[in-house]
């Protein structure tokens, strides 16, 4: 009997199907450590169900994570129906979108954990979870506009939690376009003589 093959298999195959799905819509690469936020798995379990599906051909290990190698043409896509947009906010003309996605990623913010990259044919997005697991938010900048989703939820309460969750990503997003402080930034205090000239000039 091989070590996949036993009392639990079946729980394994389910596990091996809604890692797969949620890769498929995902559609990206996607951290160990933000997959299992997502389904809520023990990380030992993960581990042998991405070996499996890694076994099969259904998933690729990269440096930046994991991702599926097909498509289910009847999931949809995290930018389709099930994902909708909460917030939009013009950038900064000359400000590089890859610039604040590279700030952005990888990194926690308050409740919210990093998941990883979804590559879109024009554009990526960025996913994090939820502390608690109940869902994902994610952000994406086109057409010089940031823009922030969440899956639409079952309930009033699911949606309100889903908005909270955006809106935390937001105001740290929104911290990435201030203005960068300048280098030299040092302010030197200068006596000024009693007469209320100014001191002569240093040059």
């Amino acid at each position: 009997m091989g070590p996949d093959v036993g009392p639990d298999s079946t729980g394994a195959g389910r596990l091996d199907d809604r890692v797969l799905v949620t890769l498929q819509e995902l559609q990206g690469r996607i951290a160990f450590n933000g997959l299992r936020r997502v389904l809520g798995a023990h990380p030992e379990s993960l581990s042998r169900a991405l070996r499996r599906l890694e076994r099969e051909g259904l998933v690729e290990r990269t440096d930046a994570g994991y991702r599926a190698r097909t498509r289910a043409p009847s999931v949809d896509s995290a930018m389709g129906t099930r994902a909708r947009p909460l917030a939009l906010v013009r950038i900064p003309p000359g400000t590089s979108p890859e610039s604040i996605l590279g700030r952005l990623s990888g990194r926690w913010f308050g409740t919210l954990r990093w998941v990883g990259v979804i590559e879109r044919p024009t554009h990526r997005l960025l996913a994090w979870a939820r502390r608690d697991g109940s869902g994902y938010v994610l952000l994406g900048i086109q057409h010089g506009q940031l823009r922030v989703y969440a899956p639409d939820g079952s309930g009033p309460e699911d949606v309100a939690e889903a908005e909270d969750a955006a809106y935390e990503l937001l105001g740290h997003a929104l911290g990435m376009l201030r203005p960068a402080p300048a280098a030299e930034g040092v302010a030197y205090l200068r006596a000024v003589p009693g007469d209320g000239s100014f001191p002569p000039s240093d040059n």
